[in-house]
């Protein structure tokens, strides 16, 4: 059998998304096997109500936690306990905290520390100490992104194209940087650096990487788009795609 990943999966319920749960479980999923799936929150809320039906449908434990004071829950304590728990037992290899709250920036240097991997999952307005607490953040919107539309439309005004725009190209400005980093730090003697080597770098850098955010799924076809940039070669190219090398021109 497959030796895979053991994963704990821990969701602060008022801190994410009813509607991209599924997606989450997908995602972690590639990751490898999860064993623990728990959702925390006070389920008597009225804002809560709806995530029965869809816990019961992903197979995902709700751990209930009454609010101690008005206005104030206790969900992101429960879930830190119980997170401490898990990594006492030593018996998972990583552990995945979905929140966009950047209270939990503690716990995933700990978790860290520990010597487990930590993945967190969140909004794009997650805190960077939370995000770059992590070994690699996952942003929810791009998560199912033809499919979904944001919970709260209403209440922020989307970009313009024109905004859209620019802001990946302020962000794409980032990687190329990062790119021409990578071949100085990883190419051989004519420049020609392993494309692989170099993303899983650029993640160790900058959590927070996703191709996704700047259009695109894998980074040969960043390569492509911009041929004045970058000149690739394949190495045993098969139906799988091989491997991939760049060097900056």
């Amino acid at each position: 059998m497959e030796n895979l990943q053991r994963i704990a999966l821990l969701i602060d319920a008022d801190n994410t998304q009813l509607s991209k749960l599924e997606a989450i479980i997908n995602e972690i999923s590639t990751m490898g096997r999860i064993v623990v799936r728990r959702a925390y929150g006070n389920w008597r809320k009225d804002s809560l109500r709806k995530w029965e039906s869809e816990l019961k449908r992903l197979a995902i434990r709700a751990v209930q936690q009454f609010d101690y004071t008005k206005g104030k829950n206790a969900t992101d304590m429960a879930l830190v306990i119980d997170t401490m728990d898990l990594l006492m037992k030593g018996a998972y290899d990583s552990f995945v905290i979905v929140a966009s709250d950047s209270d939990y920036t503690p716990l995933a240097i700990r978790l860290q520390e520990s010597g487990a991997m930590v993945f967190g999952v969140g909004e794009k307005k997650t805190p960077e100490a939370f995000r770059n607490a992590c070994d690699n953040f996952i942003y929810l919107e791009n998560l199912d992104l033809e499919d979904d539309e944001p919970e709260d439309s209403a209440a922020e005004q989307p970009l313009s194209k024109g905004d859209q725009r620019k802001a990946r190209l302020d962000g794409l400005s980032q990687v190329h940087f990062l790119l021409k980093q990578g071949t100085e730090k990883f190419g051989d003697d004519d420049g020609w650096a392993d494309a692989s080597i170099v993303t899983q770098w650029i993640r160790r850098a900058k959590p927070d990487f996703d191709l996704r955010s700047y259009g695109y799924h894998k980074m040969i076809e960043l390569f492509e788009d911009f041929p004045k940039k970058y000149e690739v070669r394949r190495q045993n190219a098969d139906r799988n795609g091989g491997k991939v090398y760049y060097r900056r021109r």
